[in-house]
Parts: structure tokens; sequence; C-alpha cells
């Protein structure tokens, strides 16, 4: 998902360059988006991995 994050911001940037506000506008809003989800969804992973107690340790 971080993956597609950036690419959407490059595909605004390089809209952008070329003229095509319209379209840079929503693959920048698109980008920003998938940001904040992947950053909640990480933030709920780390979270649930403190309560259950389960940190991936290596025996």
């Amino acid at each position: 998902m971080l993956r597609a994050a950036i690419a959407f911001f490059i595909i605004g940037l390089v809209a952008m360059i070329f003229g095509a506000t319209g379209f840079a506008g929503v693959s920048m809003e698109i980008g920003r988006l998938l940001l904040f989800v992947f950053l909640f969804l990480a933030l709920v992973s780390f979270v649930v991995s403190l309560i259950s107690g389960r940190g991936g340790k290596v025996p």
C-alpha cells in the first residue's frame, strides 16, 4: 500500500509538471489517502502486537 501511495504521488508530480492540474490534484489526494490508511493500519498492528505480547521473538 505504501508503494501505491508513493506511485500516486509521483504520478501527481509528473502531471503537475506537464500542466494537468486536475489530474495531479486527484492523484495527490489518492496518494494522501493511501498513505494515511497505511499509517493507521501500521499503528493498529503495532498496538495489537504490544497488547498480545507476541513480538516475534526468536527462541
